[in-house]
């Protein structure tokens, strides 16, 4: 079972927390997280590079210069890939990169990605933040009384707009909703920390019995 550092809302330090089994099973599997990994970054291209062939360039029309008594070889058309201002050969052509993974591949990751991290003891748990308005100098300062060193993915509970306003400026700072980062951002933040109340609560709705659960009737 692995462990976090635990921080109050205030930045003092805590007792440590252990991480639940549910999310920190110990399973990295290197191969998904490369699928994954892939996969995000092709699906972050545009896919609008395009060019011209010779079939689309202007002018062309007439030989450039005679057949013979030159001495240079003949051409037919200043369109030709191998002439100036000429068309390309096999140009790229606007298309998608997307690539799609099944659910249950993603989500193997994403818990892949938090096993790395929950491993190298760089998951940090903290209360819950609450900014009446952004505040840059005040998340940078907080993240700094906690010891959170390089990259931080800060996960929240739920949307939090000012929190999110805080962080835009930060380079070295991320914030998104538990629950919706990617494989990607976890493995891109050198230090991931975990609003408490947010992981309580998807632990708690993953553990909780479905509708079609058979439970004893007293």
């Amino acid at each position: 079972m692995y462990k976090a550092r635990y921080y109050k809302v205030d930045g003092k330090k805590g007792r440590a927390r252990a991480l639940p089994d549910a999310l920190f099973d110990g399973v990295v599997n290197k191969v998904v997280l490369h699928q994954s990994v892939k996969a995000y970054l092709a699906n972050q291209r545009q896919g609008t590079a395009s060019a011209k062939t010779r079939s689309e360039v202007s002018g062309g029309s007439n030989k450039p210069f005679k057949q013979k008594g030159t001495g240079r070889a003949r051409q037919g058309t200043t369109r030709a890939p191998h002439m100036p201002g000429g068309g390309r050969a096999f140009p790229p052509r606007p298309h998608s990169w997307e690539q799609k993974l099944p659910r249950k591949v993603k989500a193997l990751a994403r818990r892949s990605a938090l096993n790395s991290r929950a491993e190298a003891e760089r998951v940090v748990l903290i209360d819950g933040l609450r900014f009446d308005a952004p505040k840059t100098a005040r998340l940078r300062d907080y993240l700094g009384s906690i010891e959170a060193a390089g990259k931080v993915l800060l996960l929240t509970d739920g949307v939090k707009e000012t929190l999110y306003l805080s962080a835009r400026n930060l380079s070295n700072v991320r914030v998104r909703p538990f629950g919706e980062e990617s494989a990607y951002d976890i493995l891109w933040a050198a230090t991931v920390v975990i609003e408490r109340v947010a992981m309580d609560r998807l632990v708690g709705s993953e553990a909780a019995p479905g509708p079609d659960s058979n439970e004893a009737e007293g």
